[in-house]
């Protein structure tokens, strides 16, 4: 079983007392366990923009870079989810709305179809 470390390049760097470790002549400072709850890879928010500042232009080329701009037309802005869903409803009105961002349009769903994560009426890319 392997220990979950920080994983921000100067986490050992950082003076704190936790990081100071070993016997009492011979103290280092070492890197600490990642969070579990909050910061994901990384101990806390200063090695995770530590990582960030180093590696994200590297992830970024490495992922794919975008080389034209991207647009949101009125056949793509369509989208479902939580901010969609009308909660104070009128008598037989649907529950469930695709919702246009560009036209602020609503379409009526079917509480099935909002479950269902591959059900879409995107046209475009």
């Amino acid at each position: 079983m392997s220990l979950k470390y920080c994983q921000g390049p100067k986490c050992h760097t950082y003076t704190t007392q936790d990081r100071l470790k070993g016997m009492k002549d011979s103290k280092t400072y070492q890197t600490r366990r990642r969070s579990r709850l909050l910061y994901g890879e990384f101990c806390d928010t200063r090695c995770y923009s530590a990582w960030l500042n180093k590696y994200a232009t590297r992830a970024i080329d490495h992922f794919g870079r975008l080389n034209k701009v991207k647009h949101l037309t009125e056949q793509t802005a369509w989208t479902k989810g939580q901010n969609h869903y009308s909660w104070q409803r009128e008598k037989g009105e649907p529950r469930y709305y695709f919702y246009n961002g560009i036209t602020k349009e609503q379409r009526p769903l079917t509480e099935s179809q909002y479950n269902d994560s591959n059900y879409t009426i995107n046209t475009g890319e």
